[in-house]
């Protein structure tokens, strides 16, 4: 099919009114980047790989274009089957995407439902049962009710996975494949990733019929909008370091990322200690305390979040103008995960990270993995006693004695009935049948 013209207001595209109503209630106006790409060929039925970096606006990329097509091809009969299913790495992605698709469809009367482990399975398990149109689930928690036989996954017309890459991080791609093998085959296949490894393009290939691959920016390259910076420091010295860079830098929302849960629980002990304003989120707080966590930091009733890793996908804060790699991630695709975090919506933010001298190995590769070198700066007082004797004898060195970063970040934009007649004239497979004819 010929390649649309990117759009450059949403007025551009034939959203059922109601669809269209709930966008403008949002308050956007003009799609991002992946949206502008993407909507065209998802709206016409057709399976697409997007590929960007997280907070580029990829959730509404697939969740408007099921809602067009739900509400204008209703279900037949007085049960609603599950239509759309979207799979999520996590909890809390899975709520925030239930959060979009209640946004955006409020004037709808479709159904959403979230599926996810960590609570009780009741509520869950009758709100399937008396009828659902999306449904938006973990994998793990999925599984188990496909294998009790509490839900049908028999008349899906959309599958989208979100955060591919970092399902195959945790280990879920023979889930996602059992996944796919219950959904029919005559379906349109939606994928989204912020990077493609080997096993995630071996899975699209075997998934989709003949996809439109949209790709914005670059896979290994963290978003434009985050200015990177890292401080050699001795490991004794990270939580002063940290301290005194909450009150030099113009810090409106900060996310710390510790690499484990004894650590965060420790660094957000200390900080409120110091008289900051801080909560931690990690595996072993409950799902209320997560949500909990999450809701006041986006409020504002914290000023800092200490996470682990857990939180490097999912939490969806545009006002977060910091994150701090207190330790420096071992894998550089976490690197990218975690700074993604600020930046966000097309506005500004800083990412910092602490390399203790067991950590250079790591740093070298995170520069090695987004092909470029991350600028230096030194504070004073910081410096690990080894390297501060060789920079003063080298005389070499960026030193920046009360690094501010006072810039402004203001935002630049806005963020039927199963009869197989599909969608005609998008040429692509989807709904139209043509998985079923291969």
């Amino acid at each position: 099919m010929p390649t649309p013209s990117p759009a450059d207001s949403f007025d551009a595209f034939d959203f059922a009114p109601a669809v269209r109503r709930g966008i403008a209630d949002a308050g956007y106006t003009t799609p991002t980047p992946v949206q502008a790409a993407t909507l065209p060929y998802a709206l016409d039925g057709v399976d697409v790989v997007g590929v960007a970096q997280t907070g580029t606006g990829k959730t509404a990329a697939f969740v408007l274009p099921i809602l067009d097509y739900l509400v204008k091809e209703p279900s037949g009969g007085k049960k609603r089957p599950i239509r759309a299913l979207v799979v999520t790495p996590t909890r809390e992605l899975a709520i925030q995407v239930t959060e979009a698709a209640a946004q955006y469809g409020k004037y709808t009367k479709l159904r959403v439902a979230t599926i996810y482990g960590g609570v009780g399975k009741g509520n869950q398990r009758t709100a399937l049962r008396n009828g659902i149109d999306i449904v938006v689930a973990t994998p793990g928690r999925l599984l188990d009710f496909m294998g009790e036989g509490v839900l049908d996954l028999s008349y899906v017309d959309v599958l989208v996975l979100d955060e591919a890459d970092r399902m195959f991080d945790m280990g879920f791609i023979r889930d996602i494949r059992k996944i796919v093998a219950a959904v029919p085959e005559q379906r349109q296949t939606l994928l989204f990733s912020a990077t493609m490894p080997p096993p995630i393009q071996d899975l699209a290939k075997s998934i989709l019929y003949k996809p439109e691959t949209i790709e914005i920016g670059e896979r290994r390259d963290p978003a434009a909008t985050v200015t990177q910076r890292a401080i050699r420091v001795a490991e004794s010295e990270k939580q002063a370091l940290l301290e005194r860079l909450i009150q030099t830098e113009d810090v409106d929302r900060m996310i710390v990322f510790s690499r484990t849960k004894y650590r965060a629980d420790r660094i957000k002990k200390k900080l409120d200690r110091a008289g900051f304003s801080a909560v931690a989120i990690h595996s072993n707080r409950t799902q209320g305390q997560r949500q909990r966590a999450l809701k006041g930091f986006e409020a504002g009733q914290y000023q800092i979040m200490v996470a682990t890793d857990i939180a490097a996908r999912g939490i969806d804060v545009d006002s977060v103008t910091h994150v701090i790699n207190f330790d420096a991630p071992n894998m550089p695709e976490d690197y990218i995960h975690r700074i993604g975090r600020t930046g966000r919506a097309e506005s500004t933010g800083d990412a910092i990270t602490f390399v203790s001298a067991e950590e250079s190995a790591y740093f070298d590769g995170i520069e090695k993995h987004i092909g470029r070198p991350i600028e230096q700066i030194r504070v004073d007082g910081f410096e690990p006693p080894a390297m501060a004797a060789a920079l003063q004898n080298a005389g070499g060195g960026k030193k920046r004695s009360n690094p501010s970063g006072h810039r402004s970040r203001q935002k630049s934009g806005g963020q039927g009935q199963r009869n197989g007649k599909g969608r005609a004239g998008s040429g692509g497979r989807g709904r139209n049948g043509g998985r079923g004819q291969r």
